[in-house]
């Protein structure tokens, strides 16, 4: 194994390990999956940068590393591989179908060796889903049949392997007793109808936007002296600044990357920035100044900044540090609130006339109780339903299997593990503590809870 295969093999299993992150239906440690398909590509080449997107395919969308870390950590070839094989569909886009072709059609534009990456991928994952998950296997499966159609510039053994699997695989749903006929699995908007239909909802994605966290981007032309940009960047505390070409921003630079050695006053020499490690700002890291905050998180999973426009001009800039901002924390809460009141709704509906209470362990219960009498001592009349905590009220709804499935929740296991990093996030926005060190991977599965809600 090379070096830089053993590096990308550490940093993979590292960044999926610290965030608990294991296999949806095996509870296997995620880096079972990422080895079987570094193995699949090494096994029809030798291409140590291929090798090693391989063992990071996933680390942009699913962890808190950016394409940004992998290039600093693994250089550009890697990146560039890593951002083909990342989806760029945004949480506000549509439905699951819609989401799916835009990321389709960002793969067929990927480069033939990221494609051979996908096809790995897509080998492991169908032999995983198949044989654990009838119902979302049909989904998955017709997924796949439209990406095979894209994927035909990969490598050729794993292609014919991976129409192989895809047509075995639909042999045996097709014959398997019991399967569901359904397409698939119940959706949220179909769990929580009263949150996905209401006003509240759509007020709710319209009334935070991107321009409310954005920071002025200040710019400066290509030309312009390097150590004077880097002067005017430091006496202004920033830390990235726009490189205009022909008049429009169409690139960055950072301060770390031009102010090499003492920037003083009387310091007028230096490079142009275009000659210090310009970063071009791709399609991906812009949206409109009215975009939806859960788009913003959506960009800032996969980069280390997001670019606001007015009128196709890039005018701002959001860090993910921008997270924490009150507007952010206020956007969450929400959110939490909202997704608290489905359950709410959810649990009168599958519990009728109070039958949940001998489905909750007694010292929970006993807790609601307590907390119930407290409030009518001080005449304040509620039902003892509204006494349960959030982690009680999400227990007894992931005991209904229909909501684990719309939460693509296998087991139980799982469902206490979201219940934990739930909780977590509230507790850290109610306290007022740091959000993206803690809770950046709680963020983003709530930000896509909220849009498959808000685009049902």
């Amino acid at each position: 194994m090379s070096e830089l295969i053993q590096r990308a093999k550490n940093f993979a299993t590292s960044a999926h390990q610290r965030i608990g992150h294991r296999r949806k239906y095996s509870d296997q440690p995620y880096q079972v999956h990422l080895e079987s398909v570094a193995r699949m590509v090494a096994s029809v080449s030798d291409d140590a940068e291929m090798i090693a997107a391989a063992w990071l395919h996933d680390v942009v969308e699913d962890t808190p590393a950016t394409l940004g870390d992998v290039e600093r950590e693994f250089g550009p070839a890697v990146a560039a591989l890593v951002q083909d094989l990342t989806d760029v569909s945004r949480p506000s886009d549509g439905n699951r179908a819609i989401r799916k072709e835009t990321d389709r059609q960002h793969t067929a534009h990927a480069s033939p060796r990221a494609k051979t990456i996908k096809l790995a991928d897509l080998i492991d994952n169908c032999q995983d889903i198949t044989s654990h998950d009838a119902r979302f296997a049909r989904v998955y499966l017709s997924e796949m049949n439209a990406l095979l159609a894209v994927l035909g510039e990969g490598n050729t053994r794993l292609l014919n392997k991976a129409r192989a699997l895809h047509g075995e695989c639909q042999e045996k749903l097709s014959q398997r007793a019991g399967a569901e006929a359904s397409p698939s699995t119940i959706g949220l908007a179909a769990l929580f109808p009263q949150v996905a239909n209401s006003l509240l909802l759509r007020r709710f994605r319209e009334v935070f936007t991107a321009g409310d966290i954005a920071e002025p981007l200040l710019s400066f032309d290509t030309d312009a002296p390097a150590r004077d940009s880097a002067r005017i960047m430091k006496a202004r505390h920033l830390k990235i600044a726009g490189i205009r070409v022909d008049g429009v921003v169409q690139a960055y630079v950072r301060l770390a990357d031009i102010a090499v050695g003492d920037v003083g006053d009387g310091d007028r020499g230096g490079a142009a920035p275009s000659g210090r490690q310009l970063q071009h700002i791709a399609a991906d890291q812009v949206l409109a100044i009215n975009a939806p905050l859960m788009d913003v998180v959506g960009i800032l999973t996969r980069h280390d900044q997001c670019f606001v426009s007015v009128f196709d001009s890039v005018v701002g800039v959001i860090e993910r540090d921008a997270v924490n901002k009150p507007p952010v924390r206020m956007w969450l809460f929400g959110a939490i609130t909202l997704y608290e009141m489905g359950l709410l709704t959810l649990i009168e509906k599958i519990y009728p006339d109070g039958s949940w209470q001998g489905i909750l362990p007694a010292g929970r219960l006993e807790k609601a109780r307590e907390l119930q009498r407290e409030r009518q001592r001080r005449n304040q009349h509620c039902e003892l339903i509204d006494c349960l905590q959030l982690a009680d009220k999400a227990m007894l709804t992931l005991e209904y299997p229909p909501a684990r499935d719309a939460l693509g929740l296998p087991s139980k296991r799982a469902a206490k593990a979201l219940i934990k990093d739930l909780e977590s996030l509230r507790n850290h926005l109610a306290h007022a503590q740091d959000i993206v060190s803690h809770d950046w991977v709680q963020i983003i599965r709530l930000a896509h809870r909220m849009a498959e809600l808000s685009t049902a």
